[in-house]
């Protein structure tokens, strides 16, 4: 008799923890969620972070595929996108050491969701200091375009186009 007693709340107590534990379960890849490396940079001035899933340019996607350790696809016709349907991503080709990609400070882009022209397609603009020397971190569209007109930077369009959408922003994440 005593034993029933103690037998039943024991099972009672081992069925909740285990239906407790099944409702704390955090999906995973099999489920609702997937992992994508987030890459780091900024937006007007903010610290914003993106992830890279297709590229118009094998090479590029390669490059981005082996930089995240995870895959980016070539997709060709990303570039025939029109360029009025584009925003831009600024990637610096030398000037202050960094995570960027080509081993220089973080990426600048343009238009981060919530703005008018936002759009996670993106043409690469790439960002060269005229004297290495006089470099420094830029952090929006607005400084690269004031430090272009100063004579300080070349800007040149690669019609490269890759889907960068934002994971985290200012005022959001997904």
């Amino acid at each position: 008799m005593m034993t029933k007693r103690i037998l039943i709340p024991l099972t009672l107590l081992f069925l909740l923890s285990v239906l407790f534990s099944a409702c704390n379960t955090q999906p995973t890849a099999s489920g609702n969620y997937a992992q994508n490396p987030a890459g780091k940079a900024y937006a007007e001035g903010k610290e914003i972070y993106f992830v890279h899933t297709e590229a118009s340019d094998p090479q590029i996607a390669e490059k981005l595929t082996n930089m995240m350790k995870s895959p980016v696809l070539t997709v060709p016709s990303l570039a025939n996108v029109p360029s009025e349907s584009l925003a831009q991503v600024y990637v610096f080709e030398n000037g202050v050491k960094g995570d960027g990609p080509l081993g220089y400070q973080p990426d600048v882009f343009n238009h981060p969701p919530s703005s008018q022209g936002y759009t996670p397609l993106r043409e690469i603009i790439l960002v060269k200091w005229v004297q290495d020397a006089k470099a420094r971190e830029l952090k929006s569209e607005t400084e690269i375009k004031q430090a272009e007109a100063n004579g300080e930077l070349v800007l040149t369009p690669t019609n490269v186009v890759v889907n960068m959408p934002f994971v985290v922003w200012d005022g959001g994440k997904r």
